[in-house]
């Protein structure tokens, strides 16, 4: 199935690209052929439609996939800011704007990376990647004009301009991805992103019991109606407990300020072995303790036990938290860069490492 008016699936696909073709060094994939699903535009009664698709006859590269990709999602609501629709990266927001005027903050950050990323790309294909970089200026200004709260980020406006993830509101007042991506996109004022991360550590980041939380407060009895989120029992899932794929994200953001000693130790609280290291904590998670669960309820009765394991993709970020974000080791082309960021009561550590033939230690 093809969810059409999630425009970050869209956008996914421009930056994994561009990521590739960094770290490999291959811009051959680019010019690769393969065709595009085709179908009908959504009614204006449909929120999404579940059915098999046929392809185009005609073969497009992957770059125009790209291309047209960022051109679909690239969008701007009365703040300047990207269209919200039938959801975001937390797709149980799928009612913010449904009436296609809300705008997400995260999409934002996430939209201005992905835009400053394939002007790279742009530029090997000898198109101008002027246009993309302009395109993330705007955006850059926009958020910073109309997105912060005071002490962090909003996360996004609803159909009628009015704020979420503020101090204003009784639920969600502060969401995480809209602070760690504000962070990892490079993008947003470093003072402010700085004071946003300082509002995570205090409001999201649960050391006793070992979590960090997507929001907080969970949604329960506001008026609001953000989506099917609401359906979660507060704590639980995307609904203000911790979902692992963003807690990563929170982690990351605090090893790209350099902020080592905080970056591992939560690496530490994250890893699931430290969930079940004793008979007590192994009772509460529940879970099993050598794989990452999707994520953890927050709220009692249920605080701590894991949720969803197996099928989750934050495995390979929390991999690459270790190795690129606090190890620092990364590749770019034929280059190895190394430039950790590791807490300061460690003497050193001790990395093998393969590339083609040679074994590096």
């Amino acid at each position: 199935g093809v969810r059409t008016r999630f425009s970050d699936d869209l956008l996914w696909l421009p930056y994994v690209t561009a990521e590739y073709v960094s770290v490999t060094g291959d811009s051959s994939i680019l010019s690769e052929s393969i065709p595009f699903l085709k179908g009908e535009t959504l009614r204006p009664e449909e929120m999404e439609r579940y059915t098999q698709f046929e392809t185009t006859s005609k073969d497009f590269s992957l770059y125009e996939h790209c291309r047209r990709a960022l051109e679909k999602g690239t969008t701007t609501g009365a703040h300047g800011l990207p269209l919200m629709g039938g959801g975001d990266w937390n797709d149980g927001m799928n009612r913010v704007g449904m009436d296609g005027r809300g705008e997400s903050i995260w999409l934002g950050w996430f939209l201005h990376t992905t835009l400053t990323r394939f002007a790279a790309l742009a530029e090997l294909m000898t198109d101008d990647p002027e246009f993309y970089l302009q395109q993330a200026e705007k955006l850059s200004q926009a958020l910073e004009a109309h997105a912060w709260d005071g002490d962090w980020y909003l996360r996004a406006f609803y159909d009628d301009g009015s704020p979420l993830g503020s101090r204003e509101n009784m639920e969600c007042q502060i969401d995480s991805i809209a602070q760690s991506w504000a962070v990892l996109s490079g993008a947003a004022d470093p003072a402010r992103a700085m004071q946003a991360m300082e509002a995570v550590n205090s409001r999201l980041v649960k050391q006793a019991e070992r979590m960090i939380l997507l929001f907080t407060p969970p949604f329960d009895k506001s008026a609001r109606d953000p989506g099917y989120i609401k359906g979660y029992l507060p704590g639980v899932r995307e609904n203000g407990g911790q979902y692992t794929h963003a807690a990563i994200w929170t982690a990351w953001a605090y090893a790209k300020l350099g902020q080592g000693d905080r970056a591992g130790e939560l690496f530490r609280l994250l890893n699931p072995i430290n969930h079940s290291d004793t008979p007590e904590k192994a009772a509460r998670y529940k879970v099993e303790p050598y794989v990452i669960a999707a994520d953890i309820y927050g709220v009692p009765p249920h605080t701590g036990k894991g949720g969803w394991t197996w099928y989750t993709g934050s495995s390979g970020w929390m991999y690459r938290l270790g190795i690129e974000a606090i190890l620092g080791i990364t590749r770019a082309g034929g280059t190895l860069n190394v430039n950790p960021c590791i807490p300061r009561d460690w003497t050193g550590f001790k990395v093998n490492y393969r590339f083609g033939g040679t074994h590096y230690k």
